[in-house]
């Protein structure tokens, strides 16, 4: 009995999954057949660029800088002035120091003692040498000791006037004046007024007053990734688009690539810097962010096709051509420069094939 029953379950069994079988090859039967879209080559334009992210910024920004220490009291410039060399920037009114003040007085006092000493001796021995007691050589001496005496006096005269006021009188070039060493705009002025200045000098780069530069010389600066910076050379011409001037592109030409890279977020950039083509009437903005174009490769007016219709077997490139309705054959083609989404044909298709693209949805 229970023989029996087994091959009753058995038979329905198979009679299941052939009933499911059929099922499965109706509604296959009954689903749209799959479409795909097809396309041609066309004759266009391929480029094929990297793209450098970074700034326009003036090609020498001068920072200007005090030769004195003291207290800004006067500003002759705000940012965005026009000034040519030795155009007055600042003035600085020197706070002397008291150690240094009593140093270049006592120095004073102690010329002047010495002055007088030594007027006196040459008052006597003028005296002598009239009555012939002296010889002219020893006359000769006391006038020369006079006269470096009398030098020392001035020397430390000057010396007082420089400590309490920063400036000789006399001078040509009154150190409390900050002027400008180059002609162009000031870009940014760092100090207000009453900001202690320190003085530029050997131990310290000094306090920077202003920053001016030539707007009429900028550059771009980016950085560029190493898998592309062997590509690059210089004298390549680059496409500069500057998003503070609504993208407008303005044309430019690589004259710098960093021999050395920079470690970046886990990848290496390499600096490079292009000149810039000025446009009449255009005002760009130093420290403008822009992105740089870089024409590494271009075909003009040849056979091109998307590079998505494209696949490989055995790292041979082919395409399929339609030859009925939705009916395709393999055809090998030979491909050019790609920028990425267009691939030059030098052969294996014409213009007249349609190519197999993508499924059409469903």
């Amino acid at each position: 009995m229970l023989q029996r029953l087994g091959w009753i379950l058995l038979v329905f069994l198979m009679l299941g999954s052939v009933v499911g079988t059929l099922v499965f090859l109706y509604v296959k039967a009954m689903e749209p057949p799959e479409v795909f879209d097809t396309g041609s080559a066309k004759v266009v334009d391929i480029v094929k660029k990297t793209v450098a992210t970074g700034a326009i910024v003036p090609r020498n920004e001068v920072e200007i800088k005090s030769r004195v220490s003291g207290i800004l009291d006067h500003l002759a410039v705000e940012p965005g002035d026009t000034v040519q060399r030795g155009d007055l920037i600042a003035r600085i009114k020197v706070v002397p120091d008291p150690t240094s003040l009593q140093r270049a007085a006592t120095a004073v006092r102690t010329a002047r003692l010495n002055l007088r000493e030594a007027e006196r001796l040459f008052d006597e021995d003028s005296r002598l040498y009239e009555m012939k007691a002296i010889p002219g050589t020893e006359f000769l001496r006391r006038r020369n000791e006079v006269d470096q005496r009398r030098e020392e006096y001035r020397a430390a005269q000057a010396e007082l006037t420089l400590v309490r006021e920063g400036a000789l009188r006399n001078a040509e070039a009154i150190a409390t004046d900050i002027r400008s060493t180059v002609e162009g705009m000031v870009l940014a002025v760092d100090v207000k007024l009453g900001t202690s200045i320190t003085e530029i000098n050997t131990f310290s780069e000094g306090t920077t007053i202003a920053e001016v530069a030539d707007m009429n010389d900028m550059v771009f600066e980016g950085m560029v990734d190493e898998s592309e910076v062997g590509r690059i050379r210089q004298g390549m011409p680059l496409e500069i688009l500057v998003g503070a001037l609504d993208n407008r592109r303005l044309k430019g030409e690589l004259e710098y690539i960093s021999p050395k890279g920079l470690l970046e977020e886990g990848t290496v950039q390499f600096e490079i810097r292009a000149s810039i083509r000025p446009e009449d009437g255009l005002f760009v903005r130093a420290g403008s962010s822009a992105n740089a174009n870089i024409v590494l490769d271009r075909r003009d007016q040849v056979l091109a096709i998307n590079e998505g219709w494209v696949k490989f077997e055995d790292r041979k490139p082919f395409v399929e051509v339609e030859t009925g309705s939705q009916v395709f054959e393999r055809r090998d083609v030979e491909l050019g420069l790609s920028d990425g989404l267009m691939v030059e044909v030098i052969s294996g298709v014409s213009p007249e094939d349609r190519i197999k693209g993508r499924p059409r949805p469903r």
